[in-house]
């Protein structure tokens, strides 16, 4: 009988188990969205308990459409949506309040008044991050200064923080009895928190802003030969099943990617969009608006370090055509009522509904539609949506290229929006370079996948994944240079008029 490694992929819309076996290969899924809770304008937020719940739910259903008992899983490796924060009563598990998004801009002001001593950079030289409201550390400071409850119980020890792979750990390996609080280093490196020299938390950024040592998780490996602790028998695998990998969500990409070299960059097209660069053992310092990360770390061995540029809003926009327009009843429909026309019509669509993340990160920003003539119709909107999302991976890549001095080659992609051809092509268009989509798009699950499974011995060394990945299609540029410097023209215009709307 043969063996699978299961992947948590906790995203910011859904959950999901998938089961993949020694070649890479999906033997079973099941996904659950889960709710988004708005409750002001700028503030976003899940309920932590229902995200538990589901992910009991898909592993349970992944394991019966499989046919597969949980004892057929040699262990469980988990990505999750980052910086996402949860602060939870160690003794009921219960949370205090839901979990602040990494969308959210509740810590606006909070953000500012940090900022007002040392600028924004002020702790970019420790953890290779400005201070902005997409992190965790001022979430966890909000929670603190606004639910009393919280900061009654983080100054009596009780209270636990952890995002949200940190909170299922804790769920899966026993929660109020005996979970591991612990945390991988890509995910605490996307706390504003953690020195990514020696990857601890920093004392001195805690006395800052105010944050209790005894509320914050272990920092581990991303692939951890020791375990962090297995399921309970009477939890949704019905069996012991160590738990040994994790990653945050773009570096679970960068992984399942196979992008092990340095100079080797993937894009993700989710909920956001995440272009990463694989910059080596050597943390790379960005002066052009991008964040210097942890990509994944082996036990035992030095970090890998990565450029990363974060767009806060991408499949989003598609979402919000849908649901806030009604101009399609479904996602995929968008690249049909696209392609119904040759160009945007000179609408351009700048989607900085939560500011501006990379390379600008402009909380101030919002967003626009611009260009606007009567020629325009819905389906010049539906196009300005999909090209928005190459132009903003254009600002990244641009940005990346004067960093690190390494000129990007070809683009490997992932995520749900790769299906859509004609968004494709169009990068490939506006960054001049070709764009590959691997056989397996389900790349950050992968990821985790193979966290676990080198952790375990289930995959033997970073040579056996390479082997695993497979082209499916690539689109080389067919757009020529005065079109491709128009659209980028026009483009850079619009972000300009999203800067400032905010007072």
């Amino acid at each position: 009988m043969g063996k699978y490694i299961g992947a948590l992929d906790l995203g910011t819309t859904s959950n999901r188990f998938i089961i993949f076996n020694a070649k890479g290969q999906i033997a079973g899924m099941d996904q659950k969205e889960h709710r988004q809770i708005f409750p002001k304008p700028g503030w976003v937020e899940h309920d932590p308990m229902e995200i538990w719940q589901n992910t009991a739910d898909v592993i349970r259903a992944a394991l019966s459409k499989a046919g597969l008992s949980g004892d057929r899983i040699e262990a469980i490796g988990i990505t999750n949506q980052r910086e996402t924060t949860i602060v939870w009563d160690k003794i009921s598990g219960k949370p205090y309040t839901n979990a602040i998004v990494w969308q959210c801009t509740r810590t606006s002001q909070l953000c500012k008044r940090l900022a007002a001593n040392g600028g924004q950079n002020r702790f970019r030289s420790k953890t290779g991050l400005p201070i902005a409201t997409y992190f965790s550390g001022p979430k966890i400071r909000w929670i603190l200064e606004n639910n009393q409850n919280a900061r009654k119980a983080a100054e009596k020890g009780t209270a636990l923080f952890g995002t949200v792979e940190t909170w299922i750990i804790w769920w899966l390996t026993g929660g109020p009895q005996s979970g591991a609080h612990v945390t991988d280093v890509t995910n605490a490196s996307r706390t504003l928190l953690m020195n990514l020299k020696n990857l601890s938390w920093d004392e001195e950024i805690l006395d800052t802003m105010k944050i209790p040592f005894s509320m914050l998780p272990q920092i581990v490996p991303s692939i951890d030969a020791q375990t962090w602790g297995t399921t309970r028998s009477d939890g949704p695998f019905g069996a012991p099943v160590p738990v040994c990998g994790a990653l945050g969500d773009q570096q679970a990409a960068l992984v399942g990617q196979t992008c092990f070299e340095v100079g080797e960059a993937k894009n993700t097209y989710g909920t956001g969009c995440f272009l990463l660069l694989n910059t080596g053992h050597k943390a790379v310092d960005s002066s052009h608006g991008l964040l210097t990360t942890v990509g994944y770390q082996i036990r035992g061995q030095k970090p890998v370090y990565c450029l990363e540029g974060s767009v806060a809003i991408a499949g989003a926009l598609v979402q919000w055509l849908r649901d806030n327009l009604g101009m399609i009843r479904t996602a995929p429909e968008i690249e049909t009522l696209a392609a119904s026309v040759e160009d945007n019509g000179g609408a351009y669509i700048v989607p900085a509904f939560s500011g501006l993340f990379a390379p600008y990160w402009r909380s101030d920003a919002r967003g626009i539609i611009s260009g606007l003539t009567r020629y325009v119709t819905k389906a010049h909107i539906a196009r300005a949506v999909l090209e928005a999302n190459a132009y903003q991976t254009l600002d990244v890549a641009e940005a990346m290229q004067k960093d690190s001095g390494v000129p990007l080659n070809n683009l490997k992609v992932d995520g749900g929006m790769v299906v859509n051809e004609l968004l494709m092509q169009f990068q490939a268009d506006i960054l001049n370079v070709p764009v590959v989509r691997p056989k397996v798009a389900e790349t950050t699950a992968l990821g985790a996948a193979y966290a676990a499974g080198l952790a375990c011995g289930f995959w033997n060394g970073l040579d056996d994944l390479k082997q695993n990945w497979e082209e499916d299609k690539t689109w080389t540029p067919q757009m020529d240079d005065l079109q491709r410097q128009k659209g980028i023209a026009g483009w850079k215009k619009a972000v300009e008029r999203t800067l400032g709307w905010v007072d």
